[in-house]
């Protein structure tokens, strides 16, 4: 595997997680340097991207258990937020898990309110390969 697509993979799943790392620039790059196989970074970037987010709901499904502790670094009452906040909006909230800023603490705030694997990677999956394409196009659009 090209070092190319090693080095998207791990810049999306850095992205995903709370991280401040690019994905998009990586793969508009790779886009435009015309070398790589369209679908293939689509792919990888997807995937990095989407594991990432695994690894903040996974993270979110034990992080309630340190919350007495004084290094914990959400407020008890900013916690009761976000849960309020998604059991507002639900599931389908995951579909804005693309989003910069709120779409990472999204993913993790999931894992706090056991939402089911199967549903999160479904709609996170979807969520982020739509990003990643609407990416490509433009860039590839703007290419001629």
């Amino acid at each position: 595997m090209s070092g190319a697509y090693i080095g998207l993979f791990f810049a999306a799943f850095g992205a995903a997680t709370l991280l401040p790392l690019q994905s998009e620039t990586v793969l508009v790059a790779l886009l435009l340097s015309d070398r790589y196989w369209l679908w293939t970074l689509l792919t990888v970037a997807t995937f990095g991207n989407v594991l990432g987010s695994v690894l903040n709901w996974w993270l979110g499904r034990g992080i309630e258990r340190f919350r007495e502790r004084r290094w914990f670094p959400v407020s008890p009452a900013l916690l009761e937020k976000a849960r309020c906040r998604y059991q507002r909006f639900g599931h389908w909230s995951l579909l804005l898990s693309w989003v910069p800023i709120i779409g990472d603490p999204l993913t993790l705030v999931a894992g706090v309110m056991r939402e089911p694997l199967w549903r999160f990677l479904l709609l996170v999956t979807l969520a982020k390969s739509v990003r990643y394409g609407v990416l490509a196009v433009a860039t590839l659009g703007w290419m001629g």
